[in-house]
């Protein structure tokens, strides 16, 4: 099950060569339907604030130090591709590869990472986006 909560929508949806854009405010329900697929509505409800989701990304050579710190880390060869997208376990790491990366990058970068911030991180992107964060407000 889903649920999203939202004060307004826009709808895009290209029909042929036009494009059309909807935008609906004060929301109660919405019904979806595509290419001979129906949805149930949805229907909207009133609820309190509890996640903000931030798009902030981290610098490209903060992104770089990470990377190679996490190819060091696992022993990766040189050659090998990682990138932001990359996740831990699918570069071969375990629950104590990530916790040896974790230490590296708070050597390396000179922070503290909190447990649980620790075991949210999955990707290359996640460290990154944590780091940057932990120096931000060191700062």
């Amino acid at each position: 099950m889903a649920a999203f909560t939202a004060n307004s929508i826009s709808v895009t949806s290209l029909m042929g060569s036009k494009q059309a854009t909807n935008n609906v405010a004060g929301l109660r329900s919405v019904s979806l339907s595509a290419q001979r697929i129906s949805f149930p509505a949805l229907r909207l409800q009133q609820v309190p604030l509890r996640f903000r989701v931030s798009c902030a990304a981290a610098k490209p050579e903060t992104i770089a130090k990470v990377c190679d710190i996490v190819k060091k880390q696992l022993a990766l060869p040189e050659d090998s591709s990682v990138s932001a997208e990359s996740k831990f376990s699918s570069l071969g790491a375990d629950s104590l590869d990530t916790v040896e990366i974790v230490m590296g990058l708070e050597e390396a970068f000179g922070i503290s990472v909190e447990e649980d911030s620790a075991q949210s991180i999955e990707t290359v992107q996640d460290a990154a986006d944590l780091i940057e964060n932990l120096i931000s407000k060191d700062a």
